[in-house]
């Protein structure tokens, strides 16, 4: 255990010298809530549009960023690689699991720390316009917002692993775009119906989306928040397993 807490405080320290990590990581959402906030005040009443209203805007931007934690593990596991600082870290008794944990442990911590901040900038928000977001429902929606964190982060040990520090921030880059357009972060599939939902319905970012806004507005059913969350731990599950193998094969390939 030892071992792998050693290689995540390097990694932590790693993205924390990094001042883009900053910004994209904490500054970059918060600076979507207040513009998406300020375009929501723009719309008429009469246009019954909701998506941007705070109590939904706040978990739609809460997995916004995460994507941005997917771009930065995506860079430190495709720039180790590339350099000898893994080869070097392959002679310890280090495995390939405690390699990919080594990488998730602090990039889950920066990405609760940002949930926390996404949260509190929304409650703010909500009291400045007369919302309903409580902070039972922030608080409800940091645990519920956990396995998305560990699905984008997956995505990033994915790429990391398997493509080079060129080629894994632009798939990510695709990444960033079918998580904001395919998973309700800026407009309602399910409003939208047709097959743009059906679209939307295959992938995990939609179901990350709606878990999240129901916590935020503690509606704790099965069908808005349980089956929704359900199917984002199974999709991060599987995804973490799929990096760890390629990891692990990487690193044999490495080894030979």
């Amino acid at each position: 255990m030892h071992k792998i807490t050693a290689f995540a405080e390097r990694n932590a320290k790693e993205i924390l010298r990094d001042a883009l990590s900053y910004i994209f990581c904490l500054g970059f959402p918060l600076v979507m809530l207040i513009i998406m906030t300020l375009v929501d005040k723009s719309i008429p009443k009469e246009a019954g549009m909701t998506v941007f209203r705070i109590e939904n805007l706040a978990g739609g931007i809460a997995v916004f960023g995460q994507t941005f934690i997917m771009l930065f593990t995506a860079i430190t596991v495709a720039k180790d690689r590339s350099g000898a600082f893994l080869v070097r870290m392959y002679a310890t008794p280090m495995k390939s699991m405690d390699f990919a944990l080594g990488y998730m442990l602090p990039m889950l911590c920066i990405a609760l720390v940002q949930a926390a901040l996404i949260g509190g900038c929304s409650l703010l928000v909500s009291v400045i316009t007369g919302g309903s977001l409580s902070v039972a429902g922030v608080l409800l929606s940091l645990p519920v917002l956990l396995p998305s964190a560990v699905l984008f982060i997956g995505f990033g040990l994915l790429f990391g692993t398997v493509f080079n520090e060129k080629a894994a921030p632009g798939l990510c880059s695709i990444v960033i775009s079918l998580g904001s357009f395919l998973g309700s972060i800026w407009f309602d599939a399910e409003a939208a119906g047709g097959v743009l939902l059906n679209i939307s319905r295959c992938l995990p970012f939609h179901y990350c989306t709606k878990a999240a806004r129901a916590a935020m507005q503690l509606h704790l059913s099965w069908d808005a928040c349980l089956l929704p969350l359900l199917v984002v731990c199974l999709s991060a599950a599987v995804l973490v397993a799929l990096a760890c193998w390629a990891f692990r094969r990487k690193m044999k390939a490495d080894l030979a």
